[in-house]
Order: C-alpha cells, then structure tokens, then sequence
C-alpha cells in the first residue's frame, strides 16, 4: 500500500490544478479546431472558463502570476475566442470568410470597448481617491457617493470572464450546428454589457457627479482644522497586524484634556483603529502631512517606531513624546530611535533605569514617568480562587522580528507548559497567543497550532465527563444580544464594494454619547462571554474580544514571556511566572530581566507547574507576594496620583512646551519681516540718498 503524499505535495497539486486545467483546455481547443472535433470544443471551451473564473475567484494570487508572464485574462480570452473562431472556420468549408470575418470584427469591438471601460474604471478610481481620508468626521462637503460596483472598478478580468460568457456561448452554438447568427448574438449581447458598463461609469466622471478634487479636499481639510482646533493627537503608521499598538492607547487619549486627533499615514489603518470618537485624519503623502504645521495641533503620542515616523518629527510646531505599545525588559523597549522624540514617556522608575543602562542617546531629563493609564480596569488582586477550577492565563508573545529563540517560549516550551496544566483537573486554561505568532519564523505558527488542537482534545475529554454541565441556552443568547449591540456600536457595515470615499460618508461624526454607550456594552459583553461557557472549559483567546485584560480579570495566575503582558498585569499583583527559554541559568535569567524577580521561573519542561498551582491555591506558601506590591511600584510607578492624571499632566506641560516654542519662533520671525512703517522709512531714505 503506498504511502500518502506529504501534506506540502499535496498543496502544491492543488494548487496547480487549476492552471493545469486551463493549459490543457488550450490544448483542447487547439485539437478541436485542428480535427475539427465539436464535443471537444465545446468541452475545452467550458472547462478553461470554468478554470479561469475559479482562479480569479480561488487563486488570484495564481491569476497575477500568470499575468507576470503575460498571459493576463485578455490575452486568454482573446485566445480562447480566436481558438473557437478557428475552428467553426475548419468546421464550415465554405463561404465563411464574409461571416466570421464579422464575426472576429464583433470580437474586436468588443475588446476595445473592454480597453475603454478599463480607462474610464482608472478615471473613476482616481477621482474618488483623495488626499485626506477620514473618519468621525463631517465629510459632506466634498460631495462624495456610493462606490460603483466592484465588478465594474475593481475586476478586470473577473469583469471580463463575465461579459464574454454570452460571446462564448454563442460561439459554442454555432460550432454545436447553430447558424453564425447564433455566435453574432452573443458578441453583440457582450458588447452591450460592456457598453453599458461604459455609460455608468462616464455618469460617473460628469461635473454634478464627480467628488470634490484634490486641491479642494485638501482646502477643506485645512477648514476643518481650523474649526475643530485640536491640540493633542496619536500619530501611527505601520503594517496591517499593526493596529493594536495603537487601539491601547484609544482610550487614554480620549480622556486627555483638549481636543484630540488620530494621524494615520495608510490608508487601510483606518479600518483598522477600533472603534473610537476621536477624529481620524489619514494623510498618505508628506506634503500633505506637512499641513498639520499651521495647524493647532500641539502634540503628539507614538505608540511606535516607524520609517514614516521621522517625516512628521520635520513639523517644528509639534512636540512628540514616544510612549510604546508596552514595556518590558526586552532590548526592543530601548530602540535608539527614541532619542528622536522631545520626551520618552514610560510606566516607572524601571524604564527609566532601562534607557539610561542602555545608553542609546536618551536623555534622562527627556524621560517622563505616566504610568500606564489604561490599566484602570484590571480588578487588584483578591486571594485565592473560591472557584472550583483555578484559571490559568497563558499568553506567550510572539517571535520578534530577530526570531531569538528566547523572546517567545511558545517553541520551546510552548507545548509542555499546555500540557502540564492540562493534566491538572482542577485548571481550567485561557490561551492567548500574540497576534504576531508565527509571523517571522514558522515553528512558531506550527506550535500554536499544535497547542489549540491539545486544547480542543482536552475539550472533548471534559465534555464527555461533564456531559449536560453547560450553561442555560439563555447564557447563548444573552451572549448572541450583547454581542449584536456591541457590534452595533463599534462597527460599521460596508457593501464588498465600498472604497475609502463611501466609507468616509457613513462613518461620520458618531452620535453623542456613544463612547459611554460602548464601554457600557462591552463590560455586559464580557459579564455574558464568560457565563457563555462552563467552568470547566478551556477557552483558546485569538480574536479581539475579549482583550488581554478582561483575560486578566478572570484569571488566577499568568503564564508568559519576558514581555509588557507581565508589567500589565503586576497592576493586578496576581501570583505569576515566566518561562525561561533563554538559555540562561535561573540566577542569571532573573538578574538580567529584572520583572522576572517577583514570579516563579519555568524550565523548557514546565516542570515547576505543580508548584505554582500550589502557591496559588495555597497563599500561604506564596513566596513573592511582598515582591510584587514592590515590583509593581518600580515599574508601573505609585498609585497617587493614578496614572491618567500623570498622563494628562504631561500631556498638558508638553503642550506648554509647544505654545512656548511657538511664541519663540514668532518672536524671531518679526525682526525678519519688515513691517509697512519701517519700509516706508527705508524707502525716504533712499531716496533722500538719491
């Protein structure tokens, strides 16, 4: 008995399936019009159709490969049509040049008025993409509409496929026995499509209904900063998983004082942000991100490092203070790039001593302890589980971008960790894995992996134990409720072939009092999530609800990585351990990360679950319990005043900063400017010389 092929053979033969299809339909239509053979035109015809339609629908990264090579969906079209056209040529002897002369003439046409729906689709495009996306603003003014259909816009060849069916059966008919008046049909029922096609989109380029252009979104812009007036702001940039460095500090920035704005530099972060009252402002180009300088925009917080982060510390009217998407004992917490920043705003003294050990140019005068003003929800510490079941938090970080196999345990003892609290009945575990896993180096996807399917197993095995302990079918539905009103709140539905325009229009500014109705909603969103499931339940956490730290409300105990999840939850003073994958022994781990010294430290072979589970469910025998109140007080600063009022009040002295700079440069600006008394002066002057 032979062996089955390995799992990456059998991907790549499925993926080469269909364009295996369609060479050999060529190849059929080429037999078929040399023979002539009707049944294996017609079949040829249908499965390369079939074929190039599943592709573009299936494997469009396939379809842009074949498209590199030039064999894009118009030269297989054309082939396909000329192909047919051969053969109904071999199939009739006689009398043929004067009808498929017309009928080949009927394809041309037809082709051309695809080259002109494809232009006018380029033009609508162009008119409809402007400078300045936003969102949570009034963008009624520059007269936008619904986006066209995606089939017209946006898919050529998809567009194409579909238009030509009618060309191609009538083609078909004809070669079957069917008069040539058959195939002429269908030529000419595809060419009104297309003409069609042609006419809604040069509807579309009319004045009456063309967007506002360029230069005049860009003076409305410019109106609207001058009417809203913000004076503080986030600026972030960065890749499509990014988005969650800056959806932390959402809210922090909404509770400062002022007026405050979102800056994006891509367009598509701006359907990544969640959801949120601030306005949002997407600015692609730096000319026109250099607009914000005459704006009253004072300052602005980076939650992280970007290329396109040093064009806008060009504006001089703006402070920037750096204030990452976490911290910990990771040499990526002191990129050097902070000493571009006027000030470095960190949780504690513990960063504070981490910039200046690191010595990359951060001065310590630059460095401002806030705290982390969105741990406000984490509930403290309240002794030892009443539960039934211990709830075990484990949530690895991801690889890095340097792949060091100490920045993540989840590949080295990513699978023993799971296993050990698995084999305590008395655990009940959430997996949470960093969105990142497996983003640089694969091994650490493949464990994830591996990891949710010994979940899923352990699942299986409590279910059947526990058969019939579930929660009421109303627990489901209170669930299914509060998840529909959330999603009414935070989210926005869009036709598939909606583009940033008609986005804009129906993500205006948001209805008064919905930020107090979102947090209302979502805190009834978790109460129900977690009354959804039995206690006995492992629950594997990917998705964006609930975030990491509802995950720590519930929790007992956290397992995790040197990483800002640790900081983040010393707010709590929960019990908590790291895994040590760095090769290091565990003296020297703990003197080198310094958050790793008020937690249990775990071997690759997570041989000291037992007793941490013991420590938890036992206080008494918890040895750093005094050790985190004072850890916690070296990282995340004290209590009083809390850390949103620290936030404000450096936002509020970074501002003066600003206003003072401003003052200043308009104080040497004046002797520069001549004013109208002195020109005059000058002017009699000279002319007295005269």
């Amino acid at each position: 008995m032979s062996s089955p092929l390995p799992a990456r053979l059998r991907t790549a033969a499925a993926r080469l399936l269909l364009p295996t299809v369609l060479a050999l339909s060529y190849a059929g239509l080429a037999v078929g019009a040399f023979l002539p053979s009707v049944p294996l035109l017609v079949a040829s015809a249908v499965a390369g159709l079939l074929a190039d339609m599943a592709m573009h629908r299936w494997q469009r990264n396939m379809a842009s490969a074949l498209g590199k090579l030039h064999a894009t969906v118009f030269v297989r079209q054309v082939v396909r049509d000329l192909l047919l056209v051969a053969g109904l040529i071999r199939i009739e002897d006689q009398d043929y040049e004067t009808k498929y002369l017309a009928l080949v003439c009927g394809l041309l046409v037809f082709y051309s008025l695809h080259f002109a729906c494809q232009a006018l689709a380029i033009l609508v495009r162009r008119s409809r993409t402007l400078p300045v996306v936003t969102r949570n603003i009034d963008a009624s003014p520059l007269r936008l509409t619904p986006a066209p259909p995606a089939l017209l816009m946006n898919r050529a060849g998809q567009r194409l496929l579909m238009f030509g069916l009618p060309s191609t059966a009538g083609l078909l008919a004809t070669a079957a026995g069917a008069s040539a008046w058959a195939a002429a049909a269908g030529i000419a029922v595809s060419a009104a499509f297309v003409v069609v096609a042609v006419g809604m989109l040069l509807v579309r380029l009319l004045p009456a209904r063309r967007p506002a252009t360029s230069e005049q979104a860009l003076e409305w812009f410019e109106a609207w900063l001058a009417e809203y007036q913000p004076t503080v702001g986030m600026y972030f940039s960065g890749g499509t998983s990014s988005a969650y460095q800056a959806n932390m500090w959402l809210e922090p920035l909404a509770r400062l004082e002022g007026r405050p704005l979102i800056v994006l530099r891509e367009r598509f972060m701006v359907r990544k942000i969640a959801s949120t009252d601030i306005p949002i402002v997407c600015l692609p180009k730096v000319a026109d991100l250099m607009r914000l300088e005459q704006s009253t925009l004072k300052m602005l917080i980076h939650p992280s490092n970007s290329g396109k982060t040093s064009q806008v510390l060009r504006i001089p009217t703006i402070k920037h203070a750096f204030v990452n998407h976490g911290e910990s004992d990771k040499l990526s917490s002191c990129n050097p790039y902070a000493k571009a920043y006027d000030e470095v705003w960190v949780a504690g003294p513990a960063a504070r001593e981490r910039y200046a050990l690191a010595n990359v140019g951060v001065d310590d005068r630059d460095v401002v302890e806030i705290g982390r003003p969105q741990l406000d929800a984490i509930a403290p510490y309240a002794g030892a589980p009443t539960d039934p079941y211990t709830t075990v938090l484990y949530a690895p970080t991801w690889e890095g971008w340097d792949g060091n196999p100490g920045n993540t345990s989840i590949i080295e003892a990513g699978e023993n960790i799971v296993r050990a609290l698995l084999a305590d009945p008395g655990v009940r575990l959430l997996y949470k894995p960093h969105p990142l896993t497996g983003s640089v180096v694969p091994q650490a996807g493949a464990a994830n992996a591996r990891i949710q399917e010994m979940i899923r197993a352990a699942n299986a095995v409590r279910a059947a134990e526990h058969a019939g302990e579930r929660p009421a079918p109303s627990a489901a539905a209170e669930l299914a409720d509060r998840t529909a009103e959330l999603d009414r709140l935070t989210t926005s539905s869009f036709r598939a072939s909606a583009d940033d325009a008609e986005r804009m229009t129906l993500q205006s500014v948001p209805e008064p009092g919905r930020a107090e109705a979102v947090a209302a909603a979502t805190a009834a969103w978790e109460t129900a999530f977690w009354a959804s499931f039995p206690a006995w339940e492992h629950q594997i956490v990917t998705g964006a609800r609930p975030n990491v730290y509802a995950c720590f409300n519930v929790a007992d105990v956290l397992v995790s990585d040197v990483s800002s999840v640790i900081s983040d939850y010393l707010e709590s003073e929960k019990p908590y351990a790291v895994a040590n994958t760095s090769g290091l022994p565990e003296q020297d781990f703990r003197a080198a990360f310094p958050t790793v010294r008020a937690g249990a430290v775990l071997a690759p072979d997570a041989a000291g679950i037992p007793a941490l589970l013991e420590s938890v469910r036992h206080p008494e025998k918890d040895a750093y319990a005094e050790a985190r109140t004072e850890l916690k007080l070296h990282l995340l600063g004290p209590s009083d005043p809390p850390s949103v009022v620290r936030f404000n009040e450096a936002a509020r002295a970074l501002c003066a900063e600003a206003d003072e700079h401003r003052a200043s440069m308009a104080v040497r600006a004046l002797p520069v400017i001549p004013t109208q008394r002195d020109a005059g002066a000058t002017l009699d002057s000279e002319h007295a010389k005269g």
